[in-house]
């Protein structure tokens, strides 16, 4: 049996739940020639206590709730305080039942550029955009918070998307890239314009289905869950219809292509040979996970 499905039910029975924030922070200088400056680990420390520190919501969180993700950086060039960087943003969640964690959210940020000032405090202000660096990264949290929610009940991270929308409209008048209509297809304004438009209500349709009615449910019937995540790539599919090759598309399976590949080879026996089908129209950069699938 697949590796995926075996560890699936055998740790069934231990309940972890999640939300809000347990964040790592790793910053990679090697590129500026200098990688050992005090200020990248003073960058990486303050960065995590502010993340880690911050309440994000109104919502009393314990800390086995809290939602894990990473925020990777790789400082591209570093002068005069001025940081030329990108930014690789991931989170999971536990698979109901199990100490199994899925992936939910996998993007990289090519836009990152920020000033930073070695100990300057990190405070996020909702009205008002302070700089590039909180931005951004209070951007992905409150975007992380609205997919988490989507994956436990169909729709409710409607109000997380709309506080990454506030924060879109502050930053645009910084003249910093990614933050407006024209900063190209892989923005996070077009991220936040595709999650909150209803263009794409099959992605946050598709995400619930495949996290809350799939993998949720495998606890105590692996083939029900496993049929229901190959009907949630139809749901994909009907996105695809309306608008081919679209970012959220790619931030989906960025997520989970490596996960749909293992979980449609192993475990109970189910007709997914039209899914494979699917999969090869909707995203056919990730061929190669497709090929694997045994069936």
């Amino acid at each position: 049996m697949n590796r995926f499905f075996l560890f699936i039910i055998l740790v069934f029975g231990t309940n972890v739940y999640a939300q809000e924030f347990n964040a790592r922070v790793a910053v990679n200088a090697e590129q500026t020639g200098n990688p050992n400056l005090q200020v990248f680990k003073t960058l990486e420390r303050s960065l995590a206590e502010f993340i880690n520190n911050t309440t994000w919501t109104s919502k009393d969180y314990r800390t086995e709730e809290r939602i894990d993700c990473s925020f990777f950086i790789t400082i591209v060039s570093y002068d005069n305080d001025v940081f030329a960087a990108t930014l690789q943003v991931q989170a999971s969640r536990p698979v109901y039942g199990s100490n199994y964690a899925t992936t939910i959210f996998n993007v990289n940020d090519k836009q990152f550029n920020f000033d930073y000032l070695e100990f300057q405090p990190l405070n996020y202000n909702p009205n008002n955009f302070e700089s590039n660096l909180i931005s951004v990264v209070a951007y992905y949290l409150y975007t992380i918070l609205g997919v988490d929610a989507d994956t436990f009940e169909l729709n409710s991270g409607t109000n997380y998307f709309e506080e990454a929308k506030n924060i879109v409209g502050n930053a645009q008048s910084s003249n910093t890239l990614g933050w407006n209509a024209q900063d190209g297809t892989q923005s996070r304004f077009r991220l936040n314009d595709d999650l909150l438009s209803g263009t794409y209500d099959g992605y946050r349709s598709a995400m619930y289905m495949y996290h809350r009615e799939g993998l949720d449910v495998m606890y105590n019937n692996v083939k029900k869950g496993k049929e229901t995540i190959t009907k949630s790539m139809k749901s994909l599919e009907e996105v695809h219809g309306v608008r081919p090759n679209s970012y959220i598309m790619r931030v989906f399976f960025d997520a989970k292509a490596d996960e749909i590949s293992s979980i449609l080879s192993g475990g109970p026996s189910v007709n997914i040979a039209q899914t494979v089908q699917v999969l090869n129209k909707i995203a056919p950069t990730y061929g190669e996970n497709w090929k694997d699938i045994k069936f």
